[in-house]
C-alpha cells in the first residue's frame, strides 16, 4: 500500500488529523476536527453540540428529513433503525 501523503498547508493540526484519519474518519472530517482543535482549546472542540437528542428518540418522519438534508440515497425504504445508522455513520 502507498504511504499516506501529508494532509496538506490547510489542516492546522496535522498529528491529529492523522490519528484521526487512522480511526477511519474521512479526509474532510479529520481536517474539520483537526482545525477546530487548533483554533479552540481541544476540551471544548467535543463540547459543541449536543442539542439536537439522540436519533432514537426522533420520529421516522424527522429521520427522513434530516436524511434528505443531507443526501443519503434511499432514505423512502429505510426503517427507522436503518436511518438512525445511516445518519450516525453519515
Amino acid at each position: 500500500m502507498p504511504a499516506r501523503k501529508g494532509p496538506g498547508p490547510s489542516v492546522k493540526d496535522p498529528e491529529l488529523y492523522e490519528e484521526l484519519r487512522d480511526d477511519g474518519a474521512s479526509k474532510e472530517k479529520a481536517a474539520r476536527i483537526a482545525n477546530a482543535a487548533a483554533n479552540t482549546s481541544r476540551s471544548a472542540v467535543g463540547r459543541k453540540g449536543g442539542k439536537a437528542g439522540d436519533y432514537d428518540d426522533w420520529t421516522k418522519d424527522a429521520l427522513v428529513k434530516r436524511a434528505r438534508e443531507l443526501g443519503i440515497r434511499g432514505r423512502s425504504s429505510m426503517s427507522k433503525s436503518q436511518l438512525v445508522d445511516a445518519l450516525r455513520h453519515h
